[in-house]
């Protein structure tokens, strides 16, 4: 029998600096959300604490989080889709001119975007996923195109409705309040709440995770990765088309050259967002608490008398961050794992895993009681 070896202090310190370490990846994001808005609290306590100004925030951030859910979905299958911005420029010009120019009802014309943001996101996934280009070339080529037709189709001017206005019910999508908060705020919770279960809880979501970290492996298991793909950029440009109808009930007219604005803080949110929560890969949860950080920043830093290029600043200076965080995240998680694979044996355990126990057949040989060999390579549906 081998003899039990207690751990070292050495391994206790490291077991204690890997759980140090999965907390501050963890809840790191979150905490700081909370210091953030402490701290412009404290620096603004007639204006910042205020309800009025928390309305404000979930309102005019609103679009932008549910852009970021949308860039984080091809980021779990480790691609990128750069056509979000010029996506939504078009999805919410169409939807103008469809009301204000055709006449359409607005209930038809949510379902429309929506539906042509989801086939310009799978025309954008048989591109990465068939055509075998890569996806930071794709999108922005299809996105280049997005913003041709958004240009063609408006002649580079805005839409403007008439003096009758837009519906109410269309300008209430994004203009009405419930319990005291506004609407928008609760599509965004109402989208995490999805993404977190499809990607956490559903098989889809797991499948998109294992083609995320190894696109090989996850082809050799039976999983049709091209397939899987082409749903993430179709989820993707679904979600898009949604954010371009809100942005059509917020403006309330149709700006040909706004949706590029809204394309570098949806991929600060997906990216920081994927170092928080689910540290090293892109999750709901996090991308919410990266845009909450992200709005509580520039509102504070409004309120303090800014000048206006301090948000691209902001933005860009934060998306450095990201990656970088990303990054490192990404490697304790390699860490840990190699480190989980070489830690002590606990007590009574006589073999280490995949040594053959006492009394047990020499690897290769048949077991005498053993039924047919099981198949090497299962296939997933």
């Amino acid at each position: 029998m081998a003899t039990r070896t207690a751990a070292s202090p050495s391994t206790e310190r490291s077991a204690a600096g890997l759980l140090r370490g999965h907390l501050i990846g963890t809840y790191g994001l979150l905490v700081l959300a909370v210091l953030l808005f402490a701290g412009f609290s404290l620096a603004l306590p007639d204006t910042f604490p205020t309800l009025a100004n928390a309305s404000s925030i979930l309102s005019n951030q609103s679009i932008p989080a549910i852009l970021a859910l949308g860039a984080m979905i091809p980021i779990v299958i480790g691609k990128f889709d750069l056509s979000i911005g010029y996506g939504l420029g078009l999805a919410h010009v169409m939807a103008m001119q469809l009301i204000v120019g055709e006449g359409w009802s607005w209930p038809l014309v949510c379902a429309t975007v929506i539906l042509g943001g989801a086939i310009v996101g799978v025309l954008n996934g048989v591109l990465v996923e068939f055509a075998q280009i890569d996806s930071f070339i794709a999108t922005l080529g299809t996105g280049s195109v997005l913003y041709a037709l958004t240009l063609w189709s408006t002649d580079g001017a805005r839409i403007v409705p008439g003096p009758q206005g837009l519906p109410p019910a269309f300008t209430d999508l994004y203009d009405s309040k419930l319990l005291g908060l506004p609407v928008p705020a609760f599509y965004v919770l109402a989208l995490a709440a999805a993404l977190w279960l499809l990607l956490e809880r559903l098989p889809l979501g797991r499948y998109l995770y294992v083609i995320g970290s190894n696109a090989r492996a996850a082809e050799l298991v039976g999983i049709p990765t091209r397939r899987y793909g082409i749903y993430a950029f179709a989820g993707s440009g679904a979600v898009v088309g949604f954010a371009g109808v809100l942005l059509a009930a917020q403006q309330q007219i149709g700006n040909p050259s706004v949706g590029m604005d809204y394309l570098l803080p949806a991929f600060v949110g997906a990216l920081l967002g994927s170092t928080a929560i689910k540290p090293g890969r892109a999750n709901a949860a996090g991308t919410v608490v990266a845009v909450a950080i992200l709005a509580i920043g520039l509102a504070g830093i409004g309120q303090l008398g800014a000048a206006f290029w301090a948000t691209p600043l902001f933005n860009g200076s934060t998306l450095l961050l990201a990656v970088g965080l990303a990054g490192v995240s990404a490697r304790r998680r390699l860490r840990a794992g190699a480190t989980a694979t070489r830690r002590p044996l606990p007590d009574g355990a006589d073999h280490a895993p995949g040594s053959p126990s006492p009394g047990s057949p020499s690897p290769g040989s048949p077991s005498p009681s053993a039924g047919p060999a099981p198949e090497e390579h299962r296939h997933v549906s």
